[in-house]
């Protein structure tokens, strides 16, 4: 051990940075690569470990904490472990979510061993590289910690980047290098200063505030990068400003309140509600804020790139004007301080749920399922929906709390939401609860989440829609399906599981539902269930699908 360091160590180190930035929960799989660290540093700290049952879910789950907390991490071990956790690196990598990646590694003696005699150890797969490697595609820093005096600048540099980029960052942590001596932190880590080109900012600004001045219908499109960036302040004091109606996009659904009297609706191509679509066609600018353009986020739909300002990515976009390097953070703060005046604005009623007339005798479909269940979200309510016919469903709904959606629906791995749920719920305030939603394909992917969230107590309500089918990939490749008599494609269809069963393997509670006086009654004992996930396996017809989603069928 170096000398002078008073027995600071590197294993240290890594813990009390991760603690600093506020990780107060760390998701993880036991692997002999790095149980010592979390037996020795993480154990005793202020972090608390999360054991998860593999690394997916603890991936999924790091990211929905990540999305509340700021920023969140999971430990895995070499390889076997690592390379198990590639596709939540990736989607928090595309979603624009602050994860760390800590992987266990074997020690600088046996890599040189293997690499020079070919005497192998357990999870290794060729040279010291291949993790490294793997995972530098998908983060903004993957570093190696195989230098006990080089470790402190690498640490500070990958997390810092997480941090700056809003990203995932890989931090390989060898087996030996966890108890050698180094320096101990100095000072605290903050993100990078935000730059911003003068003159592309200025001319951006000037075609902006130009437009808004001279629009008689102007509308703001309130994108993610509102939500990844903490500018809601920001963007609510604009919009209040300009008095101007703003929409947002399924990813960026409930990032600024959706009960403000300026809110219209969400704008998601033919999926939106046609208040929405007519607001957008009659508006003659539309200022997007942090927009995202997917074929999630279009659905069958083309924006207006000649009266559409777009201001995401670091760029200003508006018909042939490109202002490079322009932060969004400086656009809005700009704009603020031109104090455009405010006109007065004739906003349509915005669009609300069709009233349920059913009987509690009824047989539940996708969109009375959604009906029915926004009695019970208000404002202590965080909701979340997986990729799925959920999309859809969840699209409309009224979703009252600023940050009160969660969704991953740029990368849209399915199975995401549920483990996700595992995240938020140790992420929220004590007053919020969580509400997730489910396909039935999706779940049998994460179903092990109810494991972790049994164990710790966590108690979100999972609401599997159980139509036996993928339906939404049915519904991508041929959606005539879902109005005729053809049948669902072989690889559509899914082997059926007792969904509600599955809380008497865990240790939960369960409920299947198939009216909704069934539902009805699931919902209260869910919502009376304090203690553990309450998973209520919601059966509709194959071919029901929400009313918004029918549009690719005619």
């Amino acid at each position: 051990m170096n000398e002078g360091y008073e027995g600071y160590t590197v294993g240290q180190y890594l813990a009390d940075r991760l603690h600093q930035l506020g990780l107060e929960h760390l998701f993880s799989i036991a692997g002999d690569y790095s149980i010592e660290w979390l037996n020795r540093y993480i154990t005793p700290s202020g972090i608390k470990i999360i054991e998860e049952v593999n690394e997916v879910t603890a991936g999924y789950a790091a990211d929905g904490y990540a999305r509340l907390k700021g920023i969140g991490a999971l430990c895995v071990t070499y390889s076997a472990g690592a390379l198990c956790a590639v596709n939540a690196v990736a989607g928090a990598y595309v979603e624009m979510v602050p994860l760390v990646l800590i992987n266990g590694t074997p020690s600088i003696k046996k890599t040189i061993t293997i690499e020079q005699t070919g005497f192998s150890a357990h999870h290794f797969i060729s040279g010291r590289e291949t993790d490294l490697q793997s995972f530098e595609h998908i983060t903004v820093a993957a570093i190696r910690v195989d230098n006990p005096d080089l470790a402190p600048t690498l640490i500070d540099y990958a997390l810092t980047q997480c941090i700056s980029e809003r990203r995932p960052v890989y931090i390989e942590l060898l087996q030996d290098m966890v108890d050698l001596a180094c320096e101990p932190p100095a000072g605290a880590l903050k993100p990078a200063r935000i730059l911003s080109d003068e003159t592309s900012l200025e001319q951006s600004l000037a075609k902006i505030c130009g437009e808004l001045e001279s629009a008689e219908h102007p509308l703001i499109w309130v994108g993610v990068e509102i939500d990844r960036l903490g500018l809601q302040e920001k963007a609510m004091s604009l919009i209040q400003q300009l008095n101007v109606p703003f929409v947002t996009q399924l990813m960026s659904k409930a990032v600024l309140s959706e009960d403000d009297a300026l809110f219209v609706g969400v704008l998601d191509g033919q999926a939106s509600s046609t208040v929405v679509t007519d607001l957008a066609r009659r508006a003659d600018f539309i200022l997007a804020l942090g927009v995202w353009l997917t074929d999630i986020n279009s659905l069958g739909w083309s924006p207006d790139f000649d009266k559409t300002a777009f201001a995401s990515m670091d760029a200003v976009k508006f018909g042939t004007y490109f202002g490079g390097q322009v932060a969004l953070e400086h656009l809005i703060e700009g704009v603020l301080t031109r104090k455009i005046a405010p006109k007065v604005r004739n906003l349509p009623p915005k669009p609300t749920r069709g009233a349920m007339t059913v009987s509690t005798a009824d047989e539940i479909t996708y969109e009375g399922f959604y009906n029915f269940i926004q009695q019970y979200i208000d404002t202590n309510t965080i909701v979340g929906s997986d990729a799925s016919m959920n999309y859809f469903g969840s699209l409309l709904l009224d979703v009252p709390g600023p940050g009160g959606f969660i969704v991953q629906s740029s990368y849209s791995s399915i199975g995401y939401i549920a483990p996700a749920a595992t995240g938020v719920c140790l992420a929220k305030r004590p007053d919020q609860r969580v509400m997730v939603f489910s396909g039935d394909g999706g779940f049998q992917m994460t179903a092990q989440c109810l494991s972790t969230q049994t164990r710790f107590g966590l108690n979100p309500i999972i609401f599997v829609i159980n139509n036996g089918v993928y339906a939404v990939e049915q519904w991508l490749a041929d959606s005539t399906v879902f109005y005729t008599e053809k049948p669902f494609y072989e690889s559509c269809i899914l082997h059926p599981w007792n969904y509600s069963k599955l809380s008497e393997v865990f240790g939960c509670q369960g409920w299947k539902v198939g009216t909704y006086g069934e539902l009805k009654g699931a919902v209260a004992g869910a919502l009376a269930n304090s203690i553990s996930p309450s998973i209520i396996q919601v059966l509709v017809p194959g071919k029901s699908i929400p009313d918004n989603a029918e549009w690719k069928t005619q």
